[in-house]
């Protein structure tokens, strides 16, 4: 591996990340293949198995060793001196990432001004019910408290056409200021309005709010990781969830990537999300994600004031 001397802190850890989502998709394939799926219910529509844990393990445990310096945050909580599986450590970069140019606003970004936000398989309801292309990996990078570079991995991408477990998945990553790599991205339909929700979190609140955008289309998805990716690559405008639910380990990746693409992810209320190391992890203010700023824009406005009324931050949440 060429030296990273000269490498900046935000793109070692891009490029280590992209290393530790691909190893940990094949930790999660590995995992379906056995069918020991080790299911552990952790509340209401909320499951944990085998793969969500070494998944984690492989991410947190190599990027820590990589940078002991900078905050990692995972979904799940793991003994952190739980030793690593052989071959699930790992100590590479991504050559593609490092030969990147970081922009200039976050070349000097010190290990205290990073966190970064892990969600090792997002979509994990979708995962034992068999929807493998809603499941996603997710490694956020944020620097002073804003969502900058991102690695999604879909473990199984194109898993009904590729049979052969071992070819599959897939990899995008990207850094604001400087774009969007591995995804194909296509333009949404003019005049026209495609928003994509949840699949099996819907309420009378998110109803409502559909209502009011009146959409031509609707596509209800798992994982929040995959509806912000299908709005990254042109699927759909929008994706709408007016309710809390989505942690910041869920829209920390996404964000980024999309961001870099000139779309924009905020809470309901339009409001810039924060990702700061001590932050309140779930986004109770919602979740709203647009290909651009204008359709952003457009669609907060028709938002019900009733749903945001819904949504108003408590003074716990200040």
């Amino acid at each position: 591996m060429a030296s990273t001397d000269n490498v900046s802190l935000l793109m070692r850890i891009v490029s280590a990340s992209v290393c530790a989502a691909n190893q940990a998709g094949k930790i999660v394939r590995d995992v379906m293949k056995t069918g020991q799926l080790g299911i552990v219910d952790k509340g209401v529509n909320d499951l944990q198995t085998e793969a969500d844990r070494s998944a984690q393990r492989c991410i947190v445990g190599s990027l820590s060793r990589m940078f002991p310096n900078v905050t990692i945050i995972g979904e799940e909580n793991l003994d952190p001196c739980e030793k690593l599986p052989d071959g699930h450590l790992v100590t590479e970069c991504d050559e593609s990432v490092l030969s990147v140019k970081c922009p200039e606003e976050f070349a000097a970004a010190k290990p205290e001004d990073i966190v970064v936000w892990v969600d090792p398989l997002d979509g994990t309801n979708e995962y034992t019910q068999g929807f493998l292309d809603h499941v996603t990996v997710l490694i956020g990078i944020a620097v002073n408290g804003r969502a900058v570079a991102g690695v999604c991995h879909q473990p199984f991408y194109d898993y009904k056409n590729q049979k052969d477990i071992d070819q599959q998945g897939r990899t995008i990553w990207g850094v604001v200021g400087v774009g969007a790599f591995g995804v194909n991205r296509v333009e949404p339909p003019e005049n026209q309005l495609v928003l994509t929700t949840t699949r099996s979190h819907g309420n009378a609140i998110i109803n409502k709010t559909l209502e009011a955008l009146q959409p031509n289309e609707i596509v209800r998805v798992g994982g929040a990781g995959h509806k912000v990716l299908i709005v990254i690559e042109g699927r759909a405008h929008a994706y709408a969830f007016p309710s809390p639910g989505c942690k910041k380990w869920d829209t920390c990746a996404p964000e980024a990537i999309l961001t870099a693409l000139g779309g924009r992810l905020t809470d309901i209320f339009g409001n810039d999300i924060k990702y700061h190391k001590d932050v309140q992890h779930l986004n109770a203010q919602g979740v709203f994600a647009s290909c651009s700023t204008a359709v952003h824009d457009r669609c907060l406005a028709k938002i019900p004031e009733d749903v945001k009324a819904a949504l108003l931050p408590t003074s716990s949440q200040m």
